[in-house]
């Protein structure tokens, strides 16, 4: 069976992949096949997160094994089939390509291809170009405007009027006056 993507961004206009690789292959070669069809290094802990209803987050399959929590399952790209995860034509994946700003592509299965095989993953259209693959800092507070428009901030240098006191919670926090 032969899975076909289509591969978008919403940050960067034109820009479409297209990839079609075996529903027996690792999350693993499909994340190669998205860096080589962008031009990126493989230099980032980057993810897949399967979504659910629409693109409601899901379960993440991750580049390494992360330190989670015990009672959470953890996914390994290198480790993990694609047909684990995708069944039906239309679902949708996240691919974070830059994890410290929390950037992704959006992904969705467009066609599923019964009975033929394909031994080798391929980049079968690509159009426009991809965005950067890692924003610095600078870049990341201008996308920002929250944080790069001092005219958001009150006299105090602080966003917003109020805190509400009722909508923090200090439990399970010990408080001390030593510093």
């Amino acid at each position: 069976m032969i899975y076909r993507f289509t591969i978008i961004s919403d940050e960067a206009e034109g820009f479409m992949r297209e990839i079609k690789i075996d529903a027996d292959a690792k999350f693993l070669e499909l994340h190669q096949l998205i860096l080589d069809s962008c031009g990126y290094e493989d230099n980032q802990l980057t993810s897949f997160t399967i979504c659910e209803n629409g693109w409601e987050k899901g379960q993440e399959i991750t580049l390494e094994e992360m330190d989670t929590d015990a009672d959470e399952d953890c996914f390994i790209m290198a480790e993990t089939e694609l047909s684990e995860f995708l069944e039906d034509e239309k679902q949708h994946l996240l691919y974070t390509f830059d994890p410290l700003a929390d950037r992704v592509f959006f992904i969705e299965l467009s066609e599923i291809i019964t009975g033929k095989n394909l031994p080798v993953g391929k980049i079968t259209r690509s159009l426009g170009d991809a965005p950067v693959q890692v924003l610095d800092f600078d870049e990341m507070f201008a996308r920002n405007p929250i944080v790069s428009d001092p005219l958001l901030m009150d006299d105090d240098g602080m966003f917003g009027d109020e805190v509400d006191a009722e909508e923090i919670d200090f439990e399970g926090f010990d408080v001390s006056d030593e510093f």
